[in-house]
């Protein structure tokens, strides 16, 4: 195995942790369009979340359209709210899933205890 160099090393690392400015910047990640949806930003990024929830999406992508929501003035009962909403059509397994990967983004830890 070759060698990493501390550039590359760096960049995997940020695209892992989900930072926004290196996903778009370095791999062309880029947001939809919200202007296309009609919808106002803090609507846009609830739903990003229920697609996230019935995707059954990787952890990573939380952390991410948690903080983009949260930014667009959702609230934390906001995002809750989208759990409730989407339950009877993705089913029970991906909203339990989910559920903990919302509350890592909100810095809440998974045990129940509050860590923020």
């Amino acid at each position: 195995m070759g060698v990493v160099g501390a550039e590359t090393h760096q960049t995997l690392s940020g695209i892992s942790s989900g930072r926004a400015n290196l996903l778009e910047e370095l791999i062309g990640l880029r947001e939809v369009d919200r202007e296309l949806s009609r919808l106002d930003p803090r609507t846009f990024s609830l739903v990003k979340i229920a697609a996230l929830i019935a995707l059954d999406a990787p952890p990573a992508s939380y952390g991410w359209q948690v903080a983009n929501a949260l930014d667009e003035g959702a609230t934390p009962e906001d995002i809750l709210g989208v759990l409730r909403a989407v339950a009877p059509q993705v089913g029970g397994p991906r909203v339990v899933a989910a559920a903990p990967e919302i509350m890592v983004a909100l810095g809440l830890s998974v045990d129940g205890e509050d860590e923020g």
